[in-house]
């Protein structure tokens, strides 16, 4: 699925639990909170956990988890860019520009 196409389920899916209707600054919040739970899971490939109150996780376990976790935040992501009216193209495109300027590749 494109990222636009899964923006707009993703933002239908949101209205219909009346979950959209929270503001950007809360979104944000959120996208804190999922950023957090990213960070903990790339800790889990990179070096282990090894916390005695949680079970041991195969490294199909721990891919498995950063892989919800990366679509968390890109979800969060994708509802603030809703919230402003931001497609994601406008974001490509604008993160592409500035790096071949910042490098001097345009």
């Amino acid at each position: 699925m494109a990222l636009a196409a899964h923006q707009n389920w993703l933002v239908d899916f949101y209205q219909r639990r009346n979950w959209f209707q929270l503001s950007p600054f809360i979104r944000v919040n959120f996208l804190t909170e999922e950023v957090g739970e990213l960070s903990r899971a790339v800790r889990a490939l990179e070096i282990g956990r090894h916390h005695p109150g949680e079970p041991a996780v195969t490294p199909a376990a721990a891919r498995a988890n950063l892989v919800e976790e990366l679509g968390d935040c890109l979800d969060q992501l994708l509802v603030i860019c809703a919230k402003f009216e931001v497609t994601p193209d406008e974001i490509i495109q604008a993160s592409e520009h500035k790096m071949k300027q910042r490098f001097h590749e345009l």
